[in-house]
């Protein structure tokens, strides 16, 4: 592949029918500026919102890959982010007006012919390549995919149905000539006996032997004779390249397959991107210090989700802090816990009478003092723990669809090892809440 970006030169369209909806869809090609990446864009919803396809966007897997952002969703884009990222174009636009591509014949080269039909062009900006620098692996059962450090794109895939029949192997390396010519026209397959219960499901309403090739028993039916005799591999060779995709990155490594499917590609693609942007590297010896930003910048008057995980050290499912909203000096901070339905406290406290245990608005307001702690420039690299609470009160219940608004204020530093500060919790400017906290710091290295 040449270092360059590539888009597209002109617009085009096709029209067909989505696989799992069932639904007529137009899906329109547009170019897109350096570094845009491929960007999908839901023309039938109000405000036409664009989704990127991100492994964090990435939410349903069954029998296909689905992304979302706020409450717009596209569904089954693999072949579509197969084709793109097959011919080597980095920055794109898909329109759609509808919540899924069409199917076509199943295969990718539909799409492919339009990019073909687009043009595809070098820009100005060099490519910025995802170089994988250390083995990585998945597996499921007897699924597994390892991703291995390689000078190029290579994919080598065992695929076999669950009757050990249509056992298929194939290692390629993909290049835009070899992903046309071998993997692109290679079509989707299922099992005949999976076909009622994806229909029970709400699936492949739009299915059909134009658009897949169907299994049964050591049968193959089909509307057209295979296109390879190895069609099944190479359709899952063209689904892992979708799915990895969504790295948001060209990658250089590669993949050793064995009977991958959506969900399998799409935990490797989550360690991948973890990988890429240095989350996932866990070097012996290394510091909170070095994983990441452990304390709050002076010019920070806010954090968001991610930074908050930066901060603190707890993890799902005893996060307590959704956001901070603001921060003043390295005295008080006001932070934002949204109390939801789906908290995995509820269902034992109370069952159909679901309350905010106490004790967890009490850690809500220790993790908010924390992360004010923090904010102290001495305090980099080091974790609050907390030690006592003293004058707690519970005045409110805090129930589902309540937003906690968390303030602390830090009332004294002894040295760089203890500290006390004051909390409160309010929902709707009301006092649900309140505690006198203190904390030892200690260094991030000792605490892990």
């Amino acid at each position: 592949m040449g270092a360059k970006q590539r888009s597209i030169s002109r617009e085009r369209s096709l029209k067909g029918k989505s696989l799992h909806t069932g639904e007529a869809v137009t899906l329109t090609l547009k170019p897109a500026e350096v570094n845009a990446g491929i960007v999908f864009r839901r023309l039938d919803l109000f405000g036409k919102p664009e989704i990127r396809p991100k492994s964090e966007n990435a939410t349903d897997f069954v029998r296909s890959t689905t992304i979302s952002e706020g409450n717009a969703k596209v569904h089954t884009i693999e072949h579509v982010m197969s084709a793109l990222v097959g011919c080597g174009v980095d920055n794109a636009v898909v329109e759609l007006d509808a919540s899924e591509p069409p199917i076509m014949d199943g295969s990718a080269r539909p799409f492919v012919n339009l990019v073909q039909e687009a043009e595809p062009v070098e820009q100005e900006a060099n490519r910025d390549y995802f170089v994988l620098d250390e083995p990585i692996s998945v597996t499921s059962g007897n699924r597994s995919i390892i991703a291995l450090p390689y000078d190029g794109f290579r994919i080598t895939c065992t695929s076999a149905d669950d009757r050990g029949i249509h056992v298929q192997h194939l290692s390629i390396d993909i290049d835009p000539e070899t992903y046309v010519a071998q993997i692109a026209s290679a079509r989707t397959f299922t099992i005949f006996e999976d076909i009622e219960e994806l229909l029970k499901l709400g699936k492949i309403q739009g299915g059909s032997l134009d658009s897949a090739i169907v299994i049964k028993g050591d049968k193959i039916l089909s509307k057209e004779p295979l296109r390879f005799e190895d069609e099944f591999v190479r359709h899952k060779i063209l689904d892992v390249i979708g799915d990895v995709a969504l790295i948001g990155k060209p990658l250089k490594a590669h993949l050793v397959c064995v009977r991958p499917g959506h969900a399998l590609n799409s935990e490797i693609t989550v360690k991948l991107a973890e990988r890429m942007t240095g989350a996932g590297k866990k070097k012996s010896g290394a510091t909170r210090k070095q994983k990441g930003k452990a304390h709050v910048e002076p010019h920070e008057t806010a954090l968001d989700v991610r930074r908050v995980l930066d901060v603190l050290p707890h993890r799902f499912p005893f996060v307590m802090i959704d956001k901070v909203i603001s921060i003043d000096g390295e005295k008080s901070l006001v932070a934002i816990k949204n109390v939801s339905i789906n908290e995995p406290f509820f269902p034992g406290h109370f069952p159909g009478h679901p309350v905010m245990p106490g004790v967890l608005q009490l850690e809500a307001m220790a993790q908010a003092a924390g992360v004010l702690l923090l904010r102290r420039g001495s305090s980099e690299g080091k974790v609050a723990f907390f030690m006592s609470a003293d004058k707690v009160k519970f005045r409110s219940p805090v129930v589902p669809g309540d937003q906690l608004e968390i303030s602390a204020k830090l009332e004294k530093v002894r040295g760089d090892k203890l500290a006390t500060a004051s909390a409160e919790c309010r929902v709707n400017g009301k006092v649900v809440s309140s505690a006198q906290l203190m904390f030892a710091l200690a260094d991030a290295v000792e605490a892990s």
